[in-house]
């Protein structure tokens, strides 16, 4: 491929962010209320949905073809938001990845999208989650960055995988930003944490603790080996996991003995969404379409990364420089030679990451290679100088040295360990904050709102989100209206195996 000797080709990536995160009360409590109305319908709304609970907003772009275009409208998505917010109440934005202060996990409210079929699919999907994994895990926050170059192939795009897969330690080294959590999102659960002071556990050289153990893992998921080696073998292994029974989720049942819905299906898997990865291959899908079947028809569309925690020192959670390293690091995937991988270079790549999240600036770590230990920063220092021609290239095509100063950055955070997220957020709980992870995130948050809520904003932009919260409202209403099917129907057609390959009925995600 020779994608670096074209400028028009590079200029070509398209981005576009998703975020998510939690409302709070001033304490830093979780907050009960529902999602606000203010905001629109989470089922309709292109830009603001909620996540897992209804205390839990995922705020959207569109697609972009500049860094800075993206961030500009995540901005202006937040500045509506908190305005909504301030309107409502005194409610805030949870500024970091791992949770504040949390409730007893049946207090956690699931999402709710309304009386329609569709609406009612994803709050039941979502009560499924809980009863699979708690509630409380759920409630972890990250940003999904999705990408893509034009004229790459599926194949190039799982090669694209494999090497992200293989690589993806240094992100979690270099932008990881979860050391610490309070200790309420653990209450009642084994875990390797130390206790830092008070309600506030941590790992002292952890990186990302929301890709570690305390993530999203479950022994059910662990079961799962699936190779990226191509579309066909990985969309066999998702369809395995989506119609396989599993002994555990067969003994929850569909339905309670009142009737209540407990989850979508006993599958391994209840839809597409529930499989947990650091990398997806995506593709958009036709209404009512099955992302699965829209892979297998069309082909991979963009990869969506999903490993990156919310930085708290950053007004929306991520910044231009974090965009433009991932730029070069997505085209040094795509770029280099991707061998298959294997059964034990993907058991080696699960204990990388681990050992990286829990670990990772941890002096003297090592990481598994081929068979060997490597240091973590003597390989992490290799990949930074091979990332050299990519950014060089991108530079060129956009007439400036932004890719390569972020390249340069990452290179400095390396040699200076204290300069990580990671250390960071700990310096800072200690320096001002008397060790506290709830105190800390809380003043940040604080000062995000601040930050946010400071930034012009016209009566012109503010009509506009109104205008499309008020069409998302009318537009659920719609869906509501049109529904004919019972819902036992509609479940049964959805989970259905066939939808894998056949086009009909409408989505969940």
């Amino acid at each position: 491929m020779k994608i670096l000797n074209d400028p028009a080709r590079l200029l070509g990536i398209r981005r576009g962010i998703e975020k998510e995160s939690l409302r709070v009360q001033p304490n830093g409590a979780l907050a009960l209320t529902p999602h606000p109305l203010a905001l629109g319908s989470a089922l309709t709304h292109p830009n603001i949905t909620t996540d897992f609970c209804e205390s839990q907003p995922e705020l959207i772009t569109g697609v972009h073809a500049g860094v800075q275009d993206c961030l500009d409208e995540l901005t202006q998505v937040h500045q509506f938001t908190y305005r909504a917010l301030r309107d409502a109440g005194d409610e805030m934005l949870w500024a970091a990845s791992m949770p504040c202060g949390l409730p007893v996990d049946e207090a956690i409210p699931l999402g709710y999208y309304g009386s329609s079929n569709i609406g009612r699919a994803k709050t039941v999907y979502r009560m499924g989650l809980g009863h699979r994994y708690g509630r409380r895990m759920q409630t972890i926050s990250g940003i999904h960055y999705n990408w893509s170059l034009p004229g790459v192939s599926s194949e190039q795009y799982f090669g694209l995988i494999r090497n992200f897969r293989r690589h993806a330690f240094l992100l979690l080294y270099l932008l990881g930003a979860s050391p610490a959590v309070c200790s309420t999102f653990v209450a009642g659960r084994a875990h390797e944490l130390q206790v830092l002071k008070g309600n506030t556990l941590y790992m002292p050289h952890g990186t990302s603790l929301r890709m570690g153990r305390l993530g999203y893992q479950s022994d059910a998921q662990a079961s799962l080996a699936v190779s990226y080696n191509s579309l066909e073998g990985y969309a066999a292994s998702l369809q395995d996991a989506l119609t396989r029974a599993w002994p555990a989720y067969e003994a929850i049942g569909i339905q309670d003995a009142q009737g209540e819905y407990k989850q979508l299906a006993t599958s391994l898997l209840q839809i597409e969404n529930e499989f947990y990865g650091t990398i997806r291959p995506k593709r958009v899908i036709h209404a009512g379409e099955r992302p699965l079947h829209a892979l297998r028809e069309r082909g991979v569309e963009y990869v969506e990364v999903r490993l990156l925690d919310l930085n708290p020192f950053e007004p929306v959670g991520i910044s231009a420089q974090t965009l433009r390293l991932l730029d070069v690091f997505l085209l040094h995937c795509l770029h280099s030679d991707s061998p298959p991988d294997s059964p034990q270079e993907i058991a080696d790549m699960a204990e990388n990451q681990q050992r990286t999240a829990a670990r990772g600036r941890e002096p003297g770590l090592t990481l598994r290679r081929a068979g060997q230990e490597v240091l973590l920063t003597e390989w992490a220092d290799e990949l930074l100088h091979a990332f050299a021609p990519m950014a060089q290239a991108l530079d060129a095509a956009h007439g400036s040295g932004d890719y390569s100063a972020a390249l340069n950055a990452a290179k400095t955070t390396l040699q200076q360990p204290s300069l990580l997220p990671s250390a960071r957020v700990l310096e800072a709980m200690a320096a001002s904050h008397d060790n506290s992870y709830v105190r800390f995130v809380r003043v940040q948050s604080l000062q995000t709102q601040q930050t946010l809520l400071g930034l012009p904003w016209s009566l012109e932009e503010q009509a506009r989100f109104e205008a499309m919260a008020q069409a998302s409202l009318q537009a659920q209403k719609e869906i509501e209206a049109a529904d004919t099917m019972p819902f036992e129907a509609f479940r049964q057609n959805y989970v259905s195996p066939a939808r894998l390959g056949l086009s009909s009925g409408s989505g969940v995600a």
